[in-house]
This record gives C-alpha cells, sequence and structure tokens, in this order.
C-alpha cells in the first residue's frame, strides 16, 4: 500500500468521525433533552479531543511528504491540498485549546437560548466574552503572526481577505441602500392573511424540497429554532421552522435549507468520507441555497405555479392572483430579524455584523458592550430602533458558538449565488417555462454538473470562475436586483 492510500484509509476514518461530531451537534438542536447539555458538553469535548489528536498526527505528516512524490491525478492532487491545509492549520491549536473551545461553545449555545428566550444579553455577556477570548486566542494560533480575522475568515472560505470583501461590499452598500428607500416608500405588498395548520405547512415543506431535488430517502427534515443543515454523502438532514400566520417563513426556510442540503447529496460519490466530499467553501455553500430560494423559488414563473400548490394547502390565505402572490413574496419590508429579511436588506444584515465582529476581534468593541453597538448600528443603517435583545444582537446563534467570520460568506454566496443565475438562464432559455410547471430539474441538473459535484476538487473562486465563464463579483447580483425591484417598485 502506497503513501497516498494509507493516508486517505487514514483521512476517510478521521471524517467518519466528524460525521459523528456533526450528528451530536445536529441532535443537541432537534432532539437531545434540554437537561442533557452539561453532558453533551463532555461528549462534544471527548471527540473534539480525539479528532484534533488524529488531524496532528505525525504519521499524516510523513504520508503528505512521501505521497508528494507518487504520481497522482487531479483528484489525489486536490487531497493532497486540503489535508495539508488542514494539517498545518491544526498544529498550530494546542490541543488542550480545541477542546476548552468545544466544551464552550457546546454550552454557550444554551446559555445563548436561554438569554434568547429572556431578551436578556447582560444573562448571555459574560459567556460570550469567554468565546471570543478563545476564539482570539485560536485565531492568533491559526494567523502565526499574519492578521487574526483573515485567519478566522479563512475557516469558512479559503482564500477570503476581509479587505477584498471590505471593497466588494462597499461597492454593494450604495445600490441596496437606493433600492431599499425607493421601495419602502412605495405601497406596501400584499400580506397572507388566516392560521396556517403546521402539519400542512411541514407536508407543503416536504413537497417543496423534492421538488427541489432532496432525496428524502438520504435525509430528513425536523423543526428547529434556527435552521440548518447537516451532514454529507448518504445522511443529509435539514431543519425547518414554522409559524402559525406566516407559511412563507417554513417555505423559504425549507428551500434555503434543501440547497444545502442537494449540494451534499450531489457531490461524486467517490469522494464519500475524503476532504473533496464536502462543500468547498461556506460562500459556495450559500450560493447554493440562496439560487434555490430566491432566484429560482422567488422568481415570476416558480411563484406561479407555488401560488397554486398555497391554494390546494390552505385555500383562501388572503391573497387574489398569482401577481399578488409574487409580490407577496417578495415584499420589501420593515424588519429586524436577518432570516426573515428580504433579499435587498438581507445583504445590509450581513455587512453590519461584519463590522461588528471584526471590531470584536480587534478589540475595538468590547463583548459587553455589543448590544449598545448593535442597536446603534441597526438605527443607523435601518433607520429605526431595535425593540428587544431576541430581535437584535440575540437572533443569530452564530457568535455563542464561535463562528465569527462566518457571516460575511453570507453575502458572498449571494453575489455567487448571482453570478450563477445570469450564467444559468443563459445555458436554460427557456428555464422559466420549466420553472412555471414546478420543475426545477433543469436548473438543479445544470447546478449539479457545474458546482455541485466538484465537492472540494477546485478552490472556491476557480470553481465560481469556471461555471460561469468570468470571474465573480458583485455586478451581476446589483443587476438582478436591480431588474427585479425596480420593476416591483418603481420610481415615482
Amino acid at each position: 500500500m502506497g503513501a497516498f492510500e494509507e493516508l486517505m484509509t487514514y483521512q476517510r476514518q478521521t471524517e467518519a468521525l466528524a460525521q459523528v461530531a456533526g450528528r451530536l451537534s445536529w441532535d443537541r438542536e432537534t432532539m437531545m433533552p434540554r437537561g442533557a447539555a452539561a453532558q453533551r458538553s463532555e461528549e462534544a469535548g471527548a471527540l473534539s479531543e480525539v479528532l484534533h489528536a488524529r488531524r496532528i498526527d505525525p504519521r499524516v505528516g510523513d504520508w503528505l511528504e512521501a505521497a508528494s512524490g507518487e504520481a497522482l491525478d487531479q483528484a489525489g492532487e486536490a487531497q493532497l491540498r486540503h489535508i495539508r491545509r488542514s494539517y498545518e492549520r491544526t498544529q498550530r491549536v494546542p490541543s488542550e485549546l480545541a477542546s476548552a473551545l468545544a466544551r464552550l461553545t457546546a454550552l454557550s449555545q444554551g446559555r445563548w437560548a436561554e438569554a434568547r428566550a429572556a431578551d436578556d444579553f447582560a444573562a448571555f455577556a459574560p459567556v460570550l466574552a469567554e468565546v471570543v477570548a478563545l476564539r482570539l486566542e485560536e485565531g492568533a494560533a491559526l494567523a502565526d503572526g499574519g492578521d487574526v480575522y483573515d485567519a478566522m475568515l479563512d475557516d469558512y472560505e479559503p482564500g477570503a481577505k476581509a479587505a477584498d470583501l471590505d471593497a466588494m461590499f462597499g461597492a454593494l452598500r450604495p445600490g441596496l441602500i437606493a433600492l431599499r428607500e425607493s421601495a419602502l416608500g412605495g405601497a406596501a405588498a400584499p400580506k397572507v392573511s388566516g392560521a396556517f395548520d403546521v402539519q400542512t405547512q411541514m407536508r407543503l415543506a416536504r413537497q417543496l424540497a423534492r421538488v427541489c431535488g432532496y432525496d428524502m430517502a438520504r435525509g430528513r427534515i425536523d423543526k428547529a429554532v434556527h435552521p440548518f443543515s447537516s451532514g454529507s454523502g448518504d445522511d443529509v438532514r435539514i431543519t425547518t421552522r414554522t409559524s402559525d400566520d406566516d407559511p412563507f417563513n417554513c417555505i423559504y426556510s425549507t428551500m434555503h435549507e434543501a440547497g444545502h442540503a442537494i449540494y451534499e447529496q450531489s457531490i461524486d460519490p467517490a469522494y464519500a468520507l475524503t476532504p473533496l466530499g464536502a462543500g468547498v467553501s461556506m460562500g459556495v455553500h450559500e450560493s447554493q441555497s440562496r439560487i434555490v430560494e430566491n432566484q429560482l423559488g422567488r422568481s415570476r414563473a416558480f411563484t406561479g405555479w407555488l401560488y397554486g400548490q398555497m391554494t390546494d394547502a390552505f385555500g383562501d390565505f388572503g391573497i387574489d392572483g398569482e401577481d399578488a402572490f409574487y409580490a407577496a413574496v417578495n415584499s420589501l419590508h420593515r424588519g429586524y430579524i436577518r432570516t426573515e429579511a428580504d433579499e435587498v436588506q438581507y445583504n445590509l444584515h450581513i455587512l453590519m455584523r461584519f463590522d461588528l465582529e471584526r471590531a470584536l476581534v480587534s478589540g475595538d468593541l468590547a463583548p459587553g458592550d455589543l448590544e449598545e453597538a448593535w442597536n446603534a448600528r441597526f438605527l443607523r443603517d435601518f433607520g429605526y430602533e431595535v425593540p428587544r435583545a431576541s430581535q437584535g444582537c440575540l437572533q443569530d446563534v452564530h457568535w455563542s458558538v464561535g463562528l465569527f467570520g462566518y457571516f460575511p460568506t453570507y453575502s458572498l454566496g449571494n453575489v455567487y449565488a448571482g453570478c450563477l443565475a445570469e450564467a444559468l438562464h443563459k445555458a436554460v432559455p427557456d428555464l422559466d417555462s420549466q420553472l412555471a410547471q414546478g420543475d426545477m430539474s433543469s436548473a438543479m441538473g445544470w447546478l449539479r454538473e457545474n458546482v455541485q459535484q466538484h465537492g472540494g476538487l477546485y478552490t472556491p473562486r476557480e470553481l465560481i470562475t469556471r461555471a460561469c465563464g468570468f470571474e465573480p463579483s458583485e455586478a451581476p447580483l446589483m443587476r438582478y436586483l436591480e431588474q427585479k425591484f425596480g420593476a416591483l417598485y418603481p420610481a415615482g
């Protein structure tokens, strides 16, 4: 057995254990008894120690050195690139720190949930300060003398730099603000009315997931406070949420998470339980969820079909006709919650979080002052005050589990989705007529062939460039938003 083959055998075992760790996290957010948090923290910490030890095992370094002399195909070279990157980064983080972070974040997520339910940021602030301190320690170790925030960002979007994202987001901001101000000054969009049975919502959610291409034989849909996707290969699970008076919450949360899950299910099976067997970055991952949710799921063509499905499921729900339904689905509206924001204002939510978390990492913002800083920034960006913490700085789970550097990948994913949608429409000229029949197969087939099947074979930017035929930029996203919302909310 050659060095590469030995390395890959070892790596598959490590990847399998990582999937088990992911399943523990899935269970924590869906089915775990409330009283099990402390024990789950110990379980997560123990498994984190095992994984950390495997990832820095000296044999990995020996295998990498020996395998670099072997004749490998493109996939083999890409496997080595990913393993080497992980090995070098993991070596920089002491095992005690990795374990402490796993234990702390398992506990802090529960503290966040309690504080969010009580609208009490002060109760969460001390544990947030602990999380920030440990993540800064880890970030400094990963940076190895470089920029700490860039090192954190690299966990989720390899190769990305905060300065480049700052420039991209700066180019987006004026157009987003102009669209928002124009739309919010116009007539209000129609709204749904009535009570929407939860079980009916979940049946419709499962139907829509299948329409998008989600394989229920290798997945399942459950409910969670914060919808998410988990797993890869033949076990990819998603969660959604329901609201008695807002079925769109369930519909589009489901389509969003299905986009994530379909990406994982569509990766070449030959890459299963290897570094190539997962989405290449969170930005690319988000592009798959956002294009399914927005460019496809909120399109005029697809919402015409969806209106019929909603009518069949709920009867009269207060909206008369496909045009009114399309306007309702795409309404620009005041609100506080990122996950409920429209396509235009969603990115403004992310830009705010990007700036706040960089301030936390740089030390310009103390964790205990986050609520005050958040509220002031929200008032400046959105024009109205945050009424309570659960609608402000406690609404997202990310910082409670140490995911600093994660938020900007959401807007980067929107940028990628704008590029991919433009290329998709050119590749499938009759796409709208297919979507009008509730048929996403051609769209998802194009995404599978050009993006999803490759897993981690290419770098994120290389993958998007290959799929689209041009370098990614914010311009296609702005063209899409201006065309769509300019028509929905004409000036004057």
